[in-house]
């Protein structure tokens, strides 16, 4: 078998975009729609959608990683109300930008994986939350969507298969915490984007108290590439329990940052040489590979560690959204944290004590300490504080917020005792 350090790379959704290619025939031109229209003309069963799915190990692209499948599975079919399906284009990771150039460039394929989705799950009504920074790409999906109706994709009585799709954008205005599921229900509802209290889950009272099934934009873009070549050979593209293609979106310190789609699995290494490397030549020196809420691994590490769920987890992190962030021999920590801290503070709904008072706690500290005001007992105040928040909040932001700040210290602790001791940056370099 071919190692993965040797395999040809070969994208799938990101695969003959050019920009300017995103239109319907385009689409078809490429294969599109062609994994709805089997399905409609051959009238091949939900239930063996679903186990196709379970058998690619597809999982969660949006950074909870849950199996696609599975999930699937949970929605009740013989439900007899209105049920719903959501996608999550609410991007607002810092260092994830992934979904907004599969909205741009190829949005049919998001399309026909909601169509599929809800053809699978017994679903008539469906609604992609768009983040609200976004506002070109939320038009560019409104032209898609417009497409899809008039070419017979969406809409009643599909290819006349009897299987009826209709499928709305909607807007968001910018809050981080709406990427959050419950939280983006409540906004789309017209309400204060506000996480609910789980249980229930949306697959039992979601969407207006319906049953509801929400997942990323990349989970539904691959859906359409599952069936098209099979559950089983999806998942050999990866790695056993980390099935297909995924899209890391790489920043920072590198010469060529961008989307890459590669294989689960793919050494961290060959990423790198992917986006051309260190910018300027210069030491690698931690890497966040998870998007911001993600723990830091220190470079060294993560150039022997492999993009997959499992091997993320190993090295102390987690492979959440696919959002990279590389940082050099010249930056930080304490700064880079300081900026880290003042988005959670910022983002925080203020619906959880822990997380409302204590995201406020950590960026006071981190700025004590990066303007030469810190105390030696800071960093386990920081500790104490990051662990007094984590597990105690609605959502997962308050998680997010207390992660970054317990790697950051564990990994670096000398930089930030240098900074409490000196009261200057350890970073010669320091810009």
């Amino acid at each position: 078998m071919t190692s993965l350090h040797d395999r040809h790379i070969k994208p799938l959704i990101l695969a003959g975009l050019t920009g300017d290619n995103w239109h319907l025939q385009d689409y078809i031109n490429r294969g599109g729609y062609s994994a709805l229209r089997r399905i409609l003309e051959e009238k091949i069963p939900p239930e063996q959608i679903i186990a196709e799915l379970k058998t690619s190990s597809l999982r969660g692209r949006g950074g909870a990683g849950f199996p696609t499948g599975l999930k699937w599975s949970f929605m009740p079919r013989q439900y007899p109300g209105q049920k719903y399906l959501v996608c999550n284009t609410d991007e607002g990771e810092p260092g994830t930008f992934k979904d907004r150039d599969i909205i741009r460039y190829n949005p049919h394929a998001l399309i026909e994986g909601m169509a599929i989705g809800a053809y699978a799950m017994g679903i008539t009504v469906g609604y992609n939350y768009i983040h609200g920074e976004i506002f070109a790409d939320y038009l560019r999906f409104e032209e898609a969507l417009e497409e899809a109706r008039a070419g017979g994709w969406l809409g009643d009585n599909i290819l006349g298969s009897g299987f009826s799709f209709q499928l709305h954008a909607h807007h968001g205005y910018g809050a981080y915490i709406c990427g959050e599921e419950t939280a983006l229900l409540e906004s789309l509802e017209g309400k204060k984007g506000q996480p609910r209290f789980k249980p229930p889950f949306p697959a039992s009272f979601g969407l207006y108290g319906k049953p509801t099934t929400i997942n990323n934009t990349e989970t539904f873009a691959a859906v359409p590439f599952v069936l098209n070549m099979g559950g089983e050979a999806y998942a050999a593209l990866g790695k056993p329990n980390n099935g297909g293609t995924k899209i890391f979106s790489i920043s920072g310190d590198v010469e060529r940052p961008g989307n890459y789609e590669v294989p689960l699995g793919t050494p961290f290494a060959k990423l790198m040489e992917l986006a051309g490397g260190m910018r300027g030549g210069k030491k690698i020196k931690a890497v966040i590979p998870g998007g911001s809420s993600a723990p830091v691994v220190r470079g060294e590490v993560m150039m022997d560690t492999d993009l997959d769920y499992d091997s993320i987890a190993k090295a102390g992190s987690m492979l959440g959204s696919g959002a990279v962030i590389v940082m050099d021999e010249t930056r930080c920590m304490v700064k880079s944290l300081l900026r880290l801290s003042y988005f959670y503070y910022e983002e925080s709904c203020g619906q959880c004590t822990p997380c409302r008072e204590g995201t406020g706690w950590l960026y006071r500290m981190v700025h004590r300490i990066e303007h030469g005001q810190g105390r030696p007992e800071d960093l386990d105040v920081l500790n104490s504080v990051a662990g007094n928040i984590k597990g105690r909040t609605i959502c997962a932001l308050g998680d997010a917020a207390a992660m970054p700040v317990e790697a950051m210290i564990k990994n670096f602790r000398d930089e930030f005792a240098y900074h409490i001791e000196h009261k200057h940056c350890l970073v010669p370099a320091y810009i």
